[in-house]
């Protein structure tokens, strides 16, 4: 028997002989992840940038992120802003609604996002409860982000109301991106989620909120779910700030999606606006299946997936077990 398992150890000490890997094969899968060439080239996007962008026509392109993986793909592919969303209550967490993300919650995803982007402009919402009682309130949350979530800016959601709060905020250096037309987070006083802006006097509500917010300090605002002429001339009308759209067609100066929308992992409704450009959820169900299949017919893992000893550690190791089992 011992000569059978040093015939088989003696292929080879470490590998195999019939397939030789390198020295420096990766041994373990908690291996640190290696940086991306393109990620360490990249300029940091800037505010200042983003206004650039706007004044030379350049839409910018916003993803959400939920995590390091996430915010790393954010980092490596050239996304100008990542946005740590609060949908990531839903397609995260399982919460039926954005309301009940909390703020620690939201801190702990702000920070793992953190540490993959870098390049990009990192801005993350504010979830529902942590602006509306005030300046003071607004303020202090605002700070966790930025201190304990590593963000560079955060999102508002709301119109002529929220005004002070956002001067507040930018009046102490906190960058603020606002958001007006479809607000996830007052979803059930809206009765869903339903275009908003559709007749003459709530457009001319939205292009008056999303000015004031402008002049409030916010450096850029989110037009969703809007109608695409009162999105295109609210973007007109903005005098600096860029306009970025979701659902509110393609004259706003960029666009965001949410990660899960645009990668096909998100298995809810799927508003009209989204445009799957992958088909992770796909992939996934692929490797799954494959990977089940092949523990089940025992072909995974191979031997070349598999460690070696030495064979002369093999066999003291079979004596040793042999003598302790006549024992």
């Amino acid at each position: 028997m011992i000569t059978q398992l040093q015939a088989v150890s003696r292929r080879s000490a470490f590998g195999r002989a019939s397939t030789h890997r390198p020295l420096c094969r990766r041994w373990m899968s908690v291996r640190p992840e290696e940086s991306s060439p393109i990620a360490a080239s990249r300029k940091k996007v800037t505010i200042q940038h983003l206004h650039a962008m706007r004044k030379a026509g350049t839409p910018i392109a916003m993803l959400t992120a939920y995590d390091f993986p996430t915010g790393r793909a954010c980092e490596a592919h050239g996304i100008d802003i990542t946005l740590v969303g609060d949908s990531l209550a839903q397609v995260c967490l399982g919460y039926p609604a954005t309301t009940s993300l909390t703020l620690d919650e939201m801190v702990h995803h702000c920070a793992a996002v953190a540490r993959g982007s870098k390049a990009p402009l990192l801005v993350a919402d504010m979830p529902f409860g942590t602006y509306h009682a005030g300046a003071e309130d607004a303020v202090r949350s605002a700070v966790r982000l930025v201190r304990e979530g590593g963000v560079e800016a955060v999102k508002l959601e709301g119109g002529l109301e929220i005004v002070d709060v956002v001067r507040k905020l930018t009046g102490i250096g906190i960058p603020v991106m606002a958001h007006v037309g479809l607000l996830p987070q007052r979803q059930a006083m809206m009765s869903g989620y339903r275009v908003q802006g559709r007749s003459a006097e709530a457009a001319r509500g939205l292009m008056q909120s999303a000015l004031a917010l402008e002049d409030a300090g916010a450096f850029a605002v989110v037009l969703e779910a809007v109608p695409h002429p009162v999105a295109s001339y609210i973007t007109r009308r903005m005098r600096r700030a860029p306009t970025i759209g979701i659902g509110a067609g393609a004259g706003t100066d960029g666009q965001v999606l949410v990660w899960d929308d645009l990668m096909g992992t998100w298995g809810g409704h799927e508003a009209k606006f989204v445009r799957r450009f992958g088909d992770v959820r796909g992939e996934v169900e692929r490797g799954i299946k494959a990977y089940m299949g092949a523990v089940r017919d025992r072909s995974f893992p191979a031997e070349e997936e598999s460690y070696e000893m030495l064979p002369e550690e093999l066999e003291k190791f079979m004596n040793m077990v042999e003598k302790d089992r006549s024992q």
